[in-house]
């Protein structure tokens, strides 16, 4: 087993989720795939709620902001139809969300509404999540709140074992500030982390931040190109960091 030193000045680890936490496959083949065959229903279920409001708010907004791309779909304000004013906005959101997920974007209002549905899916039992990380893993951060939608019924994984969550609030990781940005949040220096992705252009980009970096290699993952696998470091398995002895 290949072993990778964690350098001595590293104090936090900080976790990409899809591709280093979870198979790729089970978030292209399961997780998206039920947001689209459930998001009319569970609309319909919870349009009433406060929660749900939220989401559908923060969507309009997205959708206003999205008016000039091509194939856009707005999201209308309620206009005091009763019943089918409600399923006509449910319609629009559906296909908003649809759209979004057609081109695979990743905004903050997609995937709050994305993990509030998962995360009644995983409550419900109707979906459990695979961790690809085996047992004897090295303790971690904590996993944000997004990435219980993953871990949702696996022992191994427990909130204790994690201290704080980042979404694309703070920023997105192919942009070097988001990470100068969750160091000042968590009180450290950049170079006092080691981020784990799948993704190099991501890991590019906390490099430029002074960020230590390590390659997830995993089954499903982009492949690498020689120039990739011989620059960066890689993993294939958490078990294979080396952490710094404990002062």
């Amino acid at each position: 087993m290949v072993v990778l030193s964690v350098p001595a000045e590293v104090t936090v680890i900080l976790l990409d989720i899809e591709g280093t936490t979870t198979p790729i496959a089970f978030v292209k083949d399961i997780l998206f795939p039920y947001i689209e065959d459930h998001v009319k229903e569970y609309l319909q279920t919870h349009w009433e709620e406060e929660e749900c409001q939220q989401d559908v708010s923060l969507l309009r907004k997205q959708a206003e902001e999205d008016a000039h791309l091509d194939g856009a779909v707005p999201i209308p304000a309620a206009s005091g139809d009763g019943e089918d004013d409600r399923e006509r906005m449910i319609q629009a959101v559906v296909d908003n969300v649809c759209w979004q997920m057609s081109l695979d974007r990743k905004t903050t209002a997609l995937k709050q509404l994305q993990g509030h549905m998962w995360r009644a899916a995983f409550k419900a039992g109707l979906m459990k999540a695979e961790y690809v990380a085996p047992p004897g893993t090295p303790t971690l951060p904590q996993p944000p709140e997004q990435i219980l939608r993953f871990l949702h019924h696996f022992p191994f994984f427990c909130v204790q074992l994690f201290d704080g969550h980042f979404d694309t609030k703070i920023g997105h990781k192919v942009e070097s500030e988001s990470y100068r940005k969750i160091a000042s949040s968590i009180g450290c220096s950049t170079s006092n982390i080691l981020f784990l992705t799948d993704v190099t252009v991501e890991a590019s980009a906390a490099e430029a931040a002074d960020v230590h970096v390590a390659v997830v290699v995993r089954p499903g993952n982009a492949g690498l190109t020689d120039d990739e696998k011989t620059y960066y470091r890689l993993i294939t398995s958490f078990g294979e960091l080396c952490l710094p002895a404990s002062p």
